[in-house]
């Protein structure tokens, strides 16, 4: 038996050591790496002194790579996730959160034309309401992910945008603090999202999505409506499919009303009602078909735009329901 123990923990140390060894390996030709985005971003019209507080500091971080593999969307099962995102406690702060901040988002709620639950709900899933930005240093998470492999020509751009940033006096460098995958300020939005749609409510300067609070509220509000945001819809409903409904009537790629689902056997979850029955909606199952069922409509649509993930965008459906 202690020989099996010992096999194992030396399997485990090899392991170990291969993994650092190859993560070594990969940040040895990270400063090359930046030596080509220096050129591209040059290139671009920023100035070299940008440059040389940006990429002149930024580092490799091996964490960022191990997140990026880790991501709870992808080991969560659909149930446990809901459950961890819109737990009671969140939706006992979504609550308060609502009524404190209640005119100022009514405010901005009008001028956008999004109903300030979902605001509330955004917010609260992508930063815990602002307690939980991240402090990585966003220049290096983008540089490492851009330069390890997966995805890199989205976080490339990404990088270019977030020396964009610094560049155009958005934002000191020293203060662009964020989460492991480069979102940043309490709406988490990317250096792409923030330069279009980031806004100062008070027009007082660039917007501070990191400290004010009617910054962020009306940032988040401007990403919806700019991405197609209904004002007068929500986002879906939980339903029960009929027995033995076809699998290919099941995800995004059908559309039919409500009362053509409903025709065929659709009906509310829980005794609710459906709503309007000439709304466009697809029926999905984010967690398989022993899962709840939803029907959800184009405001689901523009959710996923903010992050493609059914987990996410029903759970921040499911919170802003649960706090309005």
């Amino acid at each position: 038996m202690r020989d099996m123990i010992r096999r194992i923990l030396l399997a485990i140390l090899m392991l170990l050591s291969l993994a650092a060894s190859a993560l070594a390996q990969d940040a040895a030709g990270f400063p090359d790496f930046l030596k080509g985005v220096r050129q591209d971003a040059l290139a671009q019209g920023i100035s070299a002194h940008t440059l040389d507080i940006t990429l002149g500091k930024a580092q490799f971080i091996p964490h960022v790579i191990e997140l990026d593999q880790t991501q709870p969307e992808t080991t969560l099962s659909f149930q446990d996730y809901l459950a961890r995102i819109v737990s009671q406690t969140r939706l006992d702060t979504g609550r308060a959160q609502l009524a404190q901040n209640h005119d100022i988002l009514t405010q901005i709620g009008a001028r956008y034309g999004v109903q300030p639950r979902f605001i509330v709900a955004l917010w609260g899933i992508e930063t815990n309401f602002g307690s939980n930005t991240g402090k990585y240093n966003v220049i290096s998470a983008l540089a490492t992910l851009a330069y390890e492999g997966r995805r890199s020509d989205f976080f490339r751009k990404e990088l270019l945008n977030a020396l964009i940033m610094v560049d155009s006096k958005h934002v000191p460098a020293t203060e662009m603090t964020g989460s492991w995958a480069g979102a940043m300020g309490q709406s988490q939005f990317m250096p792409s999202s923030f330069l279009n749609f980031a806004v100062s409510w008070q027009n007082n300067g660039a917007p501070d999505i990191w400290q004010k609070r009617d910054d962020v509220f009306a940032s988040i509000a401007n990403y919806l409506s700019g991405s197609g945001w209904r004002g007068d819809q929500g986002w879906g409903v939980q339903v029960l499919p009929p027995p033995g409904l076809d699998a290919t009537q099941i995800g995004l790629g059908q559309r039919k009303s409500v009362g053509d689902w409903e025709l065929l056997g659709v009906v509310a979850a829980n005794n609710g009602t459906l709503p309007d029955q000439s709304l466009s909606a697809s029926l999905i199952e984010p967690g398989g078909p022993d899962g709840p069922a939803f029907l959800v409509f184009d405001n689901y649509r523009t959710i996923l735009k903010w992050n493609n993930s059914s987990y996410f965008a029903t759970a921040v459906g499911s919170l802003a329901d649960g706090i309005d």
